[in-house]
C-alpha cells in the first residue's frame, strides 16, 4: 500500500504596507518549513494603508522568483478580505505563520492566536522571531521615514521603495 504524501501548506498573513526586509526574512525562513507558502495580503481598510493592495501584492510578487529559487518551496501571493481562519482554509493550509519582532508583538499575537484556534482547531500557528538585524523594522516606521524624504532602501525592496515613494507624492 503506497503511502499518501502529504503537503504542508503554510499561510503567512500580514498587510505588508509596505513590505519591509523584516517581512521578507520571516518569508524566507517559512518557506523552508513548508512545501507551499500562501502570503496572504490583507486588504484591512480599517488599517488606512498608504498602498492600494494591488500594489502590496505587487510588491510581494516582484520578490517570489528569488525566494522560490533559495527555498525550494512553492510561494503564492493572495489578497484576501475575509476572517484569517477563512483565508487559510480557501488555500488548503493548515499552518499560520506569524513573526514576532518585540515582546510587545506577543501579547497581540497570542491574543490572535487564541482566537483563531477556537475558530479553527484544525489549524496551527507558529511563531517565526524575527533576525537581529530587522527587529526594528516596521511597516509604520518605514512609512514615516519617506514621509519625510528618508531613504528607505535600506528597510524595503526597491520595487516596495518606490511604490511608497509614488504614493506619497500623489497624496
Amino acid at each position: 500500500m503506497k503511502a499518501e504524501i502529504t503537503r504542508r501548506i503554510g499561510f503567512y498573513p500580514g498587510t505588508f504596507d509596505p513590505v519591509t526586509f523584516g517581512h521578507m526574512d520571516i518569508i524566507e525562513r517559512a518557506a523552508r518549513l513548508v512545501d507551499r507558502l500562501v502570503i496572504g495580503v490583507a486588504v484591512n481598510a480599517g488599517k488606512s494603508p498608504l498602498l492600494p493592495v494591488a500594489a502590496r501584492v505587487a510588491s510581494l510578487c516582484e520578490e517570489v522568483p528569488g525566494l522560490e529559487a533559495r527555498t525550494g518551496a512553492e510561494i503564492e501571493v493572495i489578497s484576501f478580505n475575509e476572517l484569517l481562519v477563512d483565508a487559510v482554509r480557501r488555500t488548503g493550509a493548515t499552518i499560520i505563520v506569524r513573526g514576532l519582532r518585540l515582546l510587545v508583538d506577543f501579547d497581540y499575537e497570542a491574543q490572535m492566536q487564541g482566537a483563531n484556534r477556537k475558530l479553527a482547531p484544525e489549524i496551527e500557528t507558529i511563531f517565526l522571531m524575527a533576525s537581529e538585524r530587522t527587529q526594528f523594522v516596521s511597516s509604520r516606521m518605514v512609512r514615516e521615514i519617506a514621509s519625510y524624504g528618508g531613504d528607505i532602501s535600506e528597510f524595503t525592496p526597491p520595487g516596495a521603495a518606490r511604490r511608497v515613494v509614488t504614493a506619497l507624492e500623489r497624496a
